[in-house]
């Protein structure tokens, strides 16, 4: 499979600060114009960018840090918006390829009556299932104080070699490693597979975010409020951070020095695709610049309280990527909720 890139999508010449690549895929979401209802009954749909990695790549760049993304699209005009999307965002695409031989991915999703999540994917193949590893734009990698990645691009050849090689090149350099697993079920041939796919690259992280309800897959049986549950399971040798998030309640936060809670914010949720991303978009965007936050408890908790800030202010939004809050934003979140 071949790729190009369009020339008129250079590199930026300058980055502000402490750059984080993230790794992985791309696509258009297309929400229903009305809550509540299933995907059959929506009477007409939005595009909306998404993809777990580009969101945190977004937020991060909104948020006044430097990002960049290594992923792909194709070579069609879902691809080309994409493309323009993180351009328009601050975030460095020289690393996005077009692959001329597979789609954009497409995906449909709706929050029924009851709030369960409706998805429907299109992707059988899509263009991020072909990334190969010698694509991999190595030089970029190489300038990521932090490398950030999920796991939905180890769930097929050749995109899972590239995304390992990519790993490795950033292990090499020096980069903090995060990760996010965003676990899709739907998109994994079965539970069991998804569970050995992320636990497969898990003690390579250094921080690691997850969410309660993937916990409860990761370690189906046990409880997933239990610390010492947590810290028996899901707690590395090499892990610095490890990061539960638990919606407007919150998240809780794992060293092997201490751990604790910091609480949530309490909004009028209209759609929580992308809170996570969020979450995940402002804490990177501080731990690049203090790349040892997590050894200074206060500091740590500090940094969730922003983190948990922008979930809240991206659930208040419809969509992803048009959620995702500029630094004014959650500075005025955590100044209303202060002065409650």
């Amino acid at each position: 499979m071949g790729s190009t890139k369009r020339g008129a999508h250079a590199r930026r010449e300058s980055h502000r600060g402490p750059v984080v690549v993230c790794f992985g895929e791309m696509m258009i979401n297309f929400v229903p114009t009305i809550t509540g209802v299933s995907l059959a009954d929506a009477p007409a749909y939005k595009k909306s960018p998404a993809g777990a990695t580009a969101n945190v790549a977004v937020a991060i760049s909104r948020l006044g840090g430097s990002a960049a993304f290594i992923g792909k699209v194709g070579k069609d005009e879902f691809g080309y918006m994409l493309s323009d999307i993180l351009k328009q965002n601050g975030v460095d695409n020289s690393g996005l390829l077009f692959e001329p031989h597979a789609r954009t991915a497409l995906a449909f999703y709706s929050f029924k009556g009851d709030g369960e999540p409706q998805f429907m994917f299109y992707r059988n193949p899509s263009a991020d299932m072909f990334l190969h590893p010698e694509e991999i734009d190595v030089n970029l990698i190489k300038k990521a104080t932090i490398f950030h990645y999920g796991s939905n691009s180890l769930i097929k050849e050749p995109c899972r070699s590239a995304h390992l090689a990519a790993m490795n090149v950033a292990n090499m350099s020096g980069s903090i490693l995060s990760y996010a697993p965003n676990l899709t079920l739907p998109l994994w041939p079965s539970t069991e597979a998804a569970k050995e796919g992320i636990m497969s690259i898990w003690n390579y992280a250094d921080i690691i975010k997850v969410s309660v309800e993937e916990i409860r897959i990761l370690i189906e049986g046990d409880d997933p409020y239990d610390d010492k549950v947590i810290m028996k399971k899901l707690y590395h040798y090499n892990l610095k951070l490890l990061l539960v998030t638990e919606g407007a309640r919150g998240c809780r936060y794992y060293t092997k020095d201490f751990n604790g809670r910091v609480s949530g914010f309490e909004v009028e949720a209209v759609d929580t695709t992308g809170a996570g991303d969020s979450f995940v978009g402002g804490l990177l965007s501080i731990v690049a610049a203090h790349k040892h936050i997590y050894q200074d408890e206060k500091r740590l908790r500090e940094a969730l309280d922003f983190a948990n800030a922008c979930g809240a202010v991206t659930a208040t939004g419809r969509g992803a990527i048009p959620s995702l809050p500029t630094k004014d934003a959650v500075l005025r979140i955590l100044l209303m909720f202060s002065n409650s």
